[in-house]
């Protein structure tokens, strides 16, 4: 030990360096107290008529309430919304256009046209037409027809198509789930679950908002044609804006909804109903529940710091921590001052130190339970120090090691 403050009085000069840690990082301000009946405890969401069902908080991910919600299920026409998913990822990578011109060929006509049971777009056989207008038809009047000839378009053919969905898919998230098809009429093999559909709905909304916003047109023209949304939310309440319906014989009644109040979206999945009519209420009241009994709230800003952590070796003693993506997070009515932040980080850090390099994790806990986290990055870099500061900082590396 003698030996030891011995070297160290040899290193200090001036002072004692300190160490200094990185504390918990504090959320936004709280907002003013709530009414005394926001304390209370979340009481049971409606009761739903279907075979499966969920509620889902855009921001997190998290679901808020469900049933059966990881069946494997017909998903119906609810299967456009992967088809729109996946055409609008294909664009981004410059694979094909919007303004690409679509032929209706006759396997899609007759597959998915006027003939067939199913819903229909409308353009000609044998004709194009953009890929945008296409697009609508499909979103909007749920054109099996349009969704075929989409497929052909972006991958020669429909199992091709099928082939990138199911890879889109395991992208996003979606375990159970597989697509035979484009347009969701029923086969062997095509299937998907209410909690895979609203992470699906989730990603469209995140990852393409401008293909999304089809979804809310409440009609649309093909030539002499002109047909309305099924989505009958768009015109029972103004704040739901997507996504889609489903219906065939071996599915029931289906929508995929979401609504945006405020800050806060949710989305909700309700598959195997009765009806028209009862889908849009169960989906409706379920919607109204989420939005009453939970709140979202912005933890924390991106690009901002957050919390500081001592670096070893560099220019710079510290590193500011923060998030790359705002940090959102949703919790029951009057919980909020009850939320715990806390970081997962490295002993030690040694520079240099890129901008934007993954540090360590945010996470916010309620309860006991990790209710939403994110990667802590470098707000700014820290370059390499010089010979001398490199040396100093070995020596207390090593000192404090033992």
């Amino acid at each position: 030990m003698k030996a030891r403050l011995a070297l160290a009085a040899a290193f200090l000069v001036t002072s004692t360096l300190g160490v200094a840690l990185a504390q918990s990082p504090a959320p936004a301000a709280a907002p003013a107290p709530r009414p005394a009946s926001d304390a209370l405890p979340v009481p049971p969401p409606p009761k739903i008529t279907g075979t499966a069902w969920v509620l889902v908080d855009f921001a997190s991910g998290n679901v808020l309430a469900g049933e059966n919600y990881d069946t494997r299920l017909e998903p119906a026409s609810i299967t456009k919304v992967m088809t729109s998913y996946t055409i609008a990822a294909e664009i981004a990578g410059g694979k094909v256009k919007h303004t690409d011109q679509v032929m209706m060929s006759e396997n899609a006509w007759r597959t998915g046209g006027a003939a067939t049971e199913g819903s229909y777009s409308g353009f000609e056989v044998n004709k194009t037409a953009p890929l945008e207008q296409m697009e609508k038809g499909m979103a909007v009047q749920s054109g099996n027809d349009a969704a075929i000839a989409l497929a052909e378009h972006v991958a020669g053919s429909e199992d091709a198509f099928a082939a990138l969905m199911n890879a889109y898919a395991a992208r996003i998230g979606m375990k159970n789930s597989h697509f035979v098809n484009a347009h969701g009429l029923s086969a062997e093999g095509h299937y998907s679950t209410a909690h895979d559909l609203a992470m699906l709905g989730r990603a469209f909304v995140r990852d393409y908002p401008e293909t999304y916003a089809y979804n809310k047109i409440k009609e649309f023209t093909v030539g002499p044609i002109t047909q309305p949304n099924r989505n009958l939310l768009l015109w029972r309440d103004p704040t739901v804006d997507g996504i889609k319906t489903g219906h065939h014989s071996g599915a029931g009644y289906c929508l995929m909804a979401s609504a945006k109040r405020g800050d806060q979206r949710l989305i909700s999945v309700v598959m195997g109903s009765t009806s028209e009519a009862q889908r849009a209420t169960d989906s409706l009241a379920l919607l109204n529940w989420g939005f009453r009994f939970f709140e979202t709230h912005k933890l924390y800003d991106a690009g901002k710091a957050i919390a500081k952590q001592k670096i070893w070796k560099g220019a710079a003693d510290e590193v500011q921590l923060g998030v790359a993506q705002p940090m959102l997070v949703t919790v029951p009515r009057g919980r909020y001052a009850q939320l715990k932040p806390s970081m997962d980080l490295p002993k030690t850090l040694v520079a240099p130190i890129a901008k934007g390099q993954k540090i360590g994790t945010v996470k916010v806990m309620l309860d006991g339970k990790v209710i939403a986290q994110r990667p802590l990055v470098a707000i700014n870099a820290v370059e390499a120090g010089g010979f001398f500061k490199r040396l100093w900082d070995e020596f207390w590396m090593w000192w404090e090691s033992d």
